[in-house]
Parts: C-alpha cells; sequence; structure tokens
C-alpha cells in the first residue's frame, strides 16, 4: 500500500516537473511567424485617409470595353477602383486608379520621371506595370498576359478619362 502510494507522488512529482520545464522553454519560431510579424507591422498605421475620394467616383473614368475588349470591375473602396480587362475570355490586364492621400510615397516616385503619358508623369515598374500620376491620383496598368506589351498599357491609359480624373478634388 505505501509503495503504490510512492509511486502515484513519483509520478505527480514528474509530471509537474515536465510540465514546469515545457511550459517555460520559448517556442522556437514557426515557418510563418517571420511573414506575420512583417505584415503586422506595414498595416500598422496605415489607413485610408478621410479625404481619400470614394472608388465608386473612379469607376466612371475608367475605359470602356468594346472591340473585342471588356472591362469587368473587381475591386472599389475609398480611395481606390480596379477593373480587369478581357479579351477573349483571357484577362490581359489589371486596370486601377488610387489617390495616393493615403500613400504618399506612392506619388513621390514620379518626381523624377522623365516620360509622359497624356501629358502626365509616367514610370515603368519592371516589365509588367505603366503608371501615371493625375494629380493626387494614380493611374496604373499590371500586365496580366505577355502580349500586353508597355505600348498597350500606354494606350490603354491615355483611354481613362484624364481630364476629368485631373479636375476631382
Amino acid at each position: 500500500m505505501i509503495l503504490h502510494r510512492g509511486r502515484k507522488v513519483v509520478a505527480a512529482l514528474l509530471l509537474s516537473v515536465v510540465l514546469l520545464t515545457t511550459a517555460c522553454t520559448p517556442k522556437t519560431p514557426g515557418r510563418f511567424d517571420q511573414a506575420q510579424k512583417e505584415s503586422t507591422q506595414q498595416k500598422s498605421g496605415q489607413g485610408v485617409a478621410k479625404t481619400a475620394t470614394q472608388g465608386s467616383e473612379f469607376n466612371k473614368l475608367f475605359p470602356e470595353g468594346g472591340d473585342g475588349y471588356q472591362r469587368v470591375y473587381t475591386q472599389e473602396k475609398k480611395g481606390f477602383a480596379e477593373a480587369k480587362l478581357k479579351k477573349g475570355g483571357k484577362e490581359l490586364a489589371l486596370l486601377s486608379i488610387s489617390d495616393t492621400t493615403s500613400t504618399p510615397n506612392a506619388a513621390a516616385k514620379f518626381s523624377k520621371s522623365t516620360k509622359k503619358i497624356g501629358g502626365y508623369p509616367a514610370i515603368e515598374v519592371g516589365k509588367t506595370q505603366t503608371a501615371i500620376l493625375v494629380g493626387k491620383y494614380q493611374v496604373k496598368i499590371l500586365s496580366r498576359d505577355p502580349s500586353f506589351k508597355a505600348s498597350d498599357r500606354a494606350d490603354w491609359i491615355e483611354k481613362f478619362n484624364l481630364n476629368r480624373l485631373a479636375s476631382l478634388k
């Protein structure tokens, strides 16, 4: 009887020691912990400015479809609107307008631009993106298909209603 009680006490003691040591051991970072940390740090304090234009205002300024092209709106929120440009069911490009009030760095990258599209400063980002700055608004086209070249992006940027965009406040 005493031996049996001694075993229970030893088992309880060992269990307590195991729980105590594992609970106090620092957790090794998981494979996604660093990405989660960076993601949450980037978003903290970065909201949409109260003065940003409603995305619904931008929709009216996108180029029309036609001639086999189809414009499909995909996202609209305060300060941003986006649409896909399709032809024959194939996605060729992503078109967007964004208010840079919330992201001043987006507007700053145009300060050294030497190229113009539609009379506005333009930049190429890599081999797939073309953007212009119209006042505080960035108009950007991202190629989704290799056949949609920089010249196509420039042509489609000029199809936006840039004059009306420039008059928005």
